[in-house]
Order: C-alpha cells, then sequence, then structure tokens
C-alpha cells in the first residue's frame, strides 16, 4: 500500500491487497453437490415468486432433473405450506438434511425448524442473511441438477447475500402486468447486472383469468402486453404468462402444487433444460 493512502480506493490507480475486492462466497456443504443455482427475485413483494419457484421445480422434477428449493424468505415463508411438507428437519454429523416433498423436491425453510409455523421470525437484516447463508452451507444439498432460491421482495439484504455468496448461474424475475413493472423489472434488473449475474429472462404471473362461462381471457389488470414489451425494452427473454386460476390457488392451500399440469412454463423449462446441458 502507498504511503500517502487515503483509502479512497475508487479514485486509487495502485493495486494494492487492500484496494482488492473481498471475496464473500460461502462454501457449500462438503457433501453437496449442486450443479445450478437459480435465483427467483422481483423488485416487490406479492408478485408471486414462491408460486413461480414451486412451479419451476415442480416441472423440472416431472422432467427428470433432480431439483431442491432454499425459501430464502426467511420472514415470510411458504414453500413448504405450498408442498404440504409439515415435518420438521433433521440432522446428522455432517449437517442439515432438507426435507422431501411428495415428488421428491429437497426443500429447506426456517418453517422446517420451528414447531410452531405461526411463530415470527423478529431479526434484523445481518442475522437474517446468516441464516440463508447456513441454509447453503449447512444443508447437505445431495446431487441436485437445479437449487432453486426463493428470494424476498426488493434488493435488500438476502438477494445480495445470495449473490454475493452463492454461485448464482442465473435468475428469473417474477412481475404483475401493473403499470408500475417496468420500474419494478429495472431495480431487479440493474441489481443483477451491477452484481454480474446472468438473467435468464422474465414471468409475468396473474396475467390473465380465464371466463368459467365462455372462457375468454379477462385482463383485470388493463391490456395485455406490457411485461412482454418491458422485456424487450431491456433486451431479456420473455418467458411466459401465469394466469389467475382457481384449482391453481386450490392446490396451493391444499400443499399439492406437484400435480399442477400446465404448459405457459415451457419457455422458461427450456431455457433451464439448455443451461443443465
Amino acid at each position: 500500500m502507498a504511503e500517502e493512502c487515503n483509502h479512497d480506493c475508487g479514485s486509487c490507480k495502485e493495486k494494492c491487497a487492500e484496494g482488492a475486492k473481498p471475496d464473500f462466497s460461502a462454501p457449500a456443504n462438503p457433501l453437496s453437490n449442486v450443479r445450478k443455482v437459480i435465483g427467483v427475485i422481483s423488485g416487490k413483494g406479492g408478485v408471486g415468486k414462491s408460486l413461480v419457484t414451486s412451479l419451476l421445480a415442480s416441472a423440472m422434477q416431472k422432467k427428470g432433473s433432480q431439483c431442491a428449493i432454499l425459501d430464502a424468505d426467511i420472514t415470510g415463508p411458504s414453500i413448504p405450506k405450498i408442498f404440504g411438507v409439515n415435518s420438521l428437519a433433521t440432522s446428522n454429523a455432517s449437517g442439515i438434511l432438507p426435507q422431501q416433498t411428495k415428488k421428491g423436491t429437497d426443500i429447506m425453510s426456517v418453517n422446517l425448524l420451528v414447531e410452531d409455523k405461526a411463530t415470527p421470525v423478529i431479526w434484523r437484516g445481518p442475522a437474517i442473511a446468516g441464516v440463508v447463508k447456513q441454509f447453503w452451507s449447512d444443508v447437505i444439498w445431495s446431487y441436485e441438477d437445479f437449487l432453486f432460491v426463493d428470494m424476498p421482495p426488493g434488493t435488500g439484504d438476502v438477494p445480495l447475500t445470495v449473490f454475493q455468496s452463492l454461485p448464482v448461474d442465473g435468475i428469473i424475475i417474477v412481475a404483475s402486468p401493473q403499470d408500475l413493472v417496468s420500474m419494478i423489472v429495472e431495480k431487479a434488473l440493474r441489481m443483477a447486472q451491477n452484481m454480474n449475474i446472468p438473467i435468464l429472462g422474465l414471468i409475468e404471473n396473474m396475467s390473465w383469468l380465464k371466463c368459467p362461462d365462455c372462457g375468454k381471457k379477462i385482463y383485470i389488470f388493463g391490456e395485455p402486453g406490457r411485461t412482454e414489451a418491458t422485456a424487450k425494452k431491456y433486451n431479456i427473454d420473455f418467458l411466459g404468462e401465469i394466469p389467475i386460476d382457481p384449482q391453481l390457488a386450490a392446490l396451493c392451500d391444499a400443499g399439492n402444487i406437484e400435480y399442477y399440469e400446465a404448459d405457459f412454463l415451457d419457455k422458461a423449462i427450456s431455457k433451464l433444460e439448455a443451461l443443465n446441458k
């Protein structure tokens, strides 16, 4: 380090150890074997990240890939409920063992560590981020083709921790069809770009509702195409639309999302299959 260093690394031309970027990467459990890590994010809450995560993991599991879900939404975990998993996680001398869903997807969530599922997690950001890192380092993710990370809303501590600490191979951004979709997507997009994380594409949730009488699509949030136009604007792939489907809602409530059959995420599935070749 130069003798007259002012500790302003951004304007310094010297190449010294102090100016090197810190390495925040967290080691995986020695018994883990994960091929691809996929983050599912959004710039705001309530758009359906957990739903998209669950549908993608279930679809890829049906295609023959071994999948897992790391529920990184520590204060609002919903993955165990969607899959109907109620048993607590177990552990051995080597680490924590994820629970398996009915169709074989491995999951880990803070709700698998507490007896009372209604117990609130009242922690500050650093503690929450620490748990996410533990879910990567302490859990034994054995032979996973895909590990999907269901993130909390926004661009705060947890997404930052995931992007810095886990070997993320790509992210999928989830949006809804309201007017402010462009701003929401741009926030998530810019964060990923700043962190040099590949963006696999954009999925729109709550796109339309099918009329039970005539079968016509009803776009309850206004004219269609906003999210797809946003994807084109930012030169990212548009990977599909998810409708408002009472059957899907009922299966989520019953913990049976793995039994839902639909083809509206075929583009996203093809993208993931290509990534794993």
